[in-house]
């Protein structure tokens, strides 16, 4: 007795159509012979399940099965349902359309039309400055824009496209190759799914024309090297008519003469007297956007030693908040000296208690001396 289509699924017999879809994609997937090679009872299984989704996916034969059972289909009522027969071809593309789709094309009944116009991107430098601040920049792009005189059609006035008489306005056409139904963009429409009988004279039939393009970019304050910025719509146009793609803004900011830049925080280097550093003293330090900032330092200030100025570093992109400066400030030691500021150094010098005036050169040089006498030893 021939096993009952229903159970060859493993669906019930109120199944409905995306449930008997479904079932068979699975059970078609798993015993397809391309995946069991050589293995006859997956063969034999494969060509049960096809013969079930050929009845059960057709409204007509699936009535006919619930009332009369597999007689309806005897004496090869059934188009020859048990073998590979047409109905299995256009069955199992359906499978490889909805798991394939996206690599193939389109699925199928989709028309594909005129493609979409392509990205652009357009890279941008700007200052550090800028990017603390924020600017509006015009930029020229080059690129396609829709064609004036066909209004992006691609047709004369008064004429329009025509469907595609190949491919019968899909944009693709199918071929049989054993098993496998396989899907090539139409040769005539380009995949347009329409052909331009009588062209524009401006664009030649392609609904665009090359022109550059003026456009104004908000900058926000805040932006950082690869920051990106898109414009919709401000791509490249579409091919007759299709919807334009967009525009790209990548950033990249120039290194700056005295900042150096990490996430929000700002870092600043600046040289001091010796003088100051050993005496203490106040120092003015530039900060960005125009402001200056005044820096007190303590007598006996190091080489290295950092002072942080609090909410004067980048302002945070599209948030609240800013970052801070850090003024790292580097111990100058005196060149060109003349006669008399040798000799005041070199009183400073005998005058001096050295454990107290350079306490960590002291330190270091009794350290260095105890390692010598270590090995000596």
């Amino acid at each position: 007795m021939a096993k009952d289509y229903y159970e060859r699924l493993g669906v019930s017999r109120d199944a409905n159509l995306d449930d008997v879809k479904k079932a068979f994609r699975k059970l078609a997937m798993q015993y397809h012979p391309d995946r069991n090679p050589g293995d006859k009872q997956a063969e034999q299984r494969f060509k049960e399940i096809n013969e079930a989704y050929a009845v059960l996916s057709d409204k007509e034969k699936r009535a006919q099965y619930d009332q009369v059972g597999h007689a309806a289909f005897e004496a090869g009522a059934a188009g020859g349902m048990g073998g590979f027969s047409g109905d299995f071809r256009s069955s199992f593309a359906d499978v490889f359309d909805d798991l394939f789709g996206e690599f193939m094309g389109q699925r199928r009944g989709q028309r594909r039309g005129p493609q979409r116009g392509a990205d652009l991107r357009y890279n941008l430098e700007i200052s550090l400055e800028e990017a603390f601040a924020g600017k509006k920049v015009r930029i020229r792009v080059p690129t396609s824009i829709a064609c004036e005189t066909c209004r992006g059609s691609g047709a004369k006035a008064g004429a329009k496209p025509e469907s595609c008489g190949t491919c019968g306005g899909a944009g693709k056409v199918r071929a049989q190759q054993g098993f496998f139904t396989i899907e090539r963009t139409c040769p005539t429409c380009q995949g347009a799914g329409e052909i331009i009988v009588n062209p524009c004279e401006t664009c030649r039939g392609q609904g665009r024309v090359q022109k550059e393009k003026h456009l104004s970019v908000d900058i926000p304050a805040g932006v950082e090297s690869g920051t990106r910025i898109r414009l919709a719509d401000e791509g490249e146009a579409g091919a007759r008519g299709a919807p334009p793609g967009d525009l790209y803004i990548f950033l990249t900011v120039t290194p700056h003469p005295l900042f150096k830049r990490e996430a929000l925080n700002l870092y600043c280097r600046v040289p001091i007297p010796m003088t100051t550093a050993a005496l203490g003293g106040t120092i003015e330090v530039p900060a960005l956007g125009g402001s200056r900032a005044r820096v007190t330092v303590p007598a006996g200030t190091q080489s290295g030693h950092q002072f942080r100025l609090r909410g004067k570093g980048m302002p945070a992109l599209r948030q609240s908040g800013q970052g801070d400066l850090y003024i790292e400030v580097k111990v100058e030691t005196p060149v060109n000296l003349t006669k008399r500021q040798r000799e005041l150094l070199e009183e400073f010098q005998n005058a001096g208690n050295r454990s107290t005036t350079s306490p960590e050169a002291e330190g270091f040089f009794s350290k260095m001396k105890e390692f010598w006498q270590d090995l000596k030893e």
